[in-house]
């Protein structure tokens, strides 16, 4: 974890609801697949986690929802604009389990974690599969910059307005060496009941502090409570005991 100031080079909208961020610094490091980075804003307590889409050494980009008052307050957020942000948190994804043909299931704002390892990937010359999931076609984003990375694209929306009408375990191909996934809880359930291989899970929690100490983030697993801004975002599948509902 490093604290940061950075400087906003991009704010601007992908969708109605979403919108993409673009930071940087001359000593900025490359983030990880799978990590985020936690945003200070004036006039609120708590930080704000947000995971990492792109990343190289001086700039990192992000994409976030507008759902309540930090968002909200960062889409007004104009270029030239400095953030104190922690960067580096989070395990991140492994990339050494992705076998040949890896699959990727994001679904909504659990989509964006997935492109930088996509990226990574694709340079190693894996032949990756994406499956993203959205509610309407209104909302859908991301998936030509997966496409442009080289990846095979699947796009599921609920409705069935564009794409493959259901979720992303409506679309999942037959064959797969391992999988990747972040997005809503009830997704994740259902993709752990649906895959055939192991795979890693990211999930999306309320953070507190964001680096462990507050213990607000924790989830039971098979070696005992795991806090997901520390010991995850990511989870293997095997280690996971969901809670009941």
């Amino acid at each position: 974890m490093k604290q940061e100031i950075l400087t906003i080079t991009e704010n601007s909208p992908v969708t109605k609801s979403v919108w993409r961020m673009q930071l940087g610094a001359p000593g900025l490091e490359e983030q990880k697949p799978g990590g985020f980075v936690n945003i200070r804003l004036d006039g609120l307590y708590l930080r704000r986690p947000i995971s990492v889409f792109d990343s190289e050494p001086g700039r990192l980009t992000i994409l976030y929802k507008v759902v309540g008052r930090g968002t909200e307050q960062m889409k007004d957020l104009e270029p030239g604009v400095q953030l104190d942000v922690l960067t580096g948190l989070g395990n991140g994804y492994d990339l050494s389990k992705a076998g040949d043909r890896p699959l990727l299931l994001g679904g909504g704002v659990g989509v964006p974690p997935l492109y930088l390892l996509a990226k990574k990937l694709r340079a190693e010359g894996k032949a990756v599969t994406a499956v993203l999931g959205f509610n309407t076609a209104a909302e859908v984003f991301a998936e030509e910059e997966f496409r442009a990375l080289g990846c095979s694209v699947t796009v599921t929306t609920a409705d069935g307005s564009y794409g493959v009408k259901g979720f992303v375990t409506d679309a999942l191909p037959q064959e797969y060496s391992y999988f990747y996934t972040c997005g809503p809880e009830p997704m994740l359930r259902a993709v752990y009941r649906a895959v055939k291989t192991s795979g890693q899970f990211s999930f999306e929690e309320r953070m507190g502090c964001g680096f462990g100490a507050c213990m607000g983030c924790s989830c039971k697993t098979i070696t005992g409570y795991k806090r997901i801004c520390r010991e995850g975002p990511v989870l293997e599948k095997e280690e996971i005991m969901w809670a009941e509902n």
